[in-house]
């Protein structure tokens, strides 16, 4: 199956993001509010906007691997956020939104979809962190069937502070007992709460 393969949902499209959509992505990934939970500092330029475009999800689009969608309404097919599903090891599934679109369930209709197109594909499975900070993000990974596997605490980089991150995941291949354990056993500190 082609990676990134566009997806409608009632309220939005999920397609590739394009070399046109630069001004758009700048504004998703230049707000410090946006990108507070998120590993990278915000983006100061169009330009600097325009390298991360190239190198994180136009490039990937030449891979047979992974999956990186632009959200976008339906109304004006113009990306908000994204929703992403990693090439590597862990399946990382990760998102974004424009803050003037919170609170009205947009990533989690999204990436709903992008989960019921991936029981399609093989995936064996899916992994997803967040902040314990940031439990909206933890909402949206319980909404579309992940549950709670662990917590670790990680020196994040490039922002250089300590981080404790909850992993939730999905097993698409009705392998239930099955966790990922790469970051249990990559940081010391790391153990199970009571959720």
């Amino acid at each position: 199956m082609e990676n990134t393969p566009e997806i409608r949902t009632p309220r939005l499209i999920l397609r590739r993001f394009t070399p046109d959509d630069i001004a758009a992505f700048y504004r998703i990934m230049s707000d410090e509010e946006v990108n507070t939970f998120l590993p990278w500092f915000p983006l100061r330029s169009m330009e600097e906007a325009a390298v991360f475009l190239r190198e994180h999800y136009l490039n990937s689009y030449e891979k047979s691997e992974g999956y990186r969608y632009a959200i976008c309404r339906k109304a004006d097919n113009v990306p908000i956020g994204y929703v992403n599903v990693d090439d590597g090891a862990s399946h990382d599934f990760g998102y974004a939104l424009r803050k003037e679109h919170w609170h009205q369930g947009m990533v989690s209709e999204a990436s709903a979809a992008v989960v019921s197109l991936l029981k399609k594909t093989g995936l064996p499975f899916i992994t997803a962190t967040h902040d314990v900070n940031n439990q909206r993000s933890g909402n949206v990974m319980k909404h579309i069937g992940m549950t709670y596997r662990y917590s670790y605490v990680e020196q994040w980089q490039p922002k250089d502070f300590p981080v404790t991150f909850r992993m939730y995941q999905l097993n698409l291949d009705g392998q239930e007992e099955r966790v990922y354990r790469e970051y249990w056993d990559k940081y010391p500190v790391h153990f199970v709460e009571e959720i």
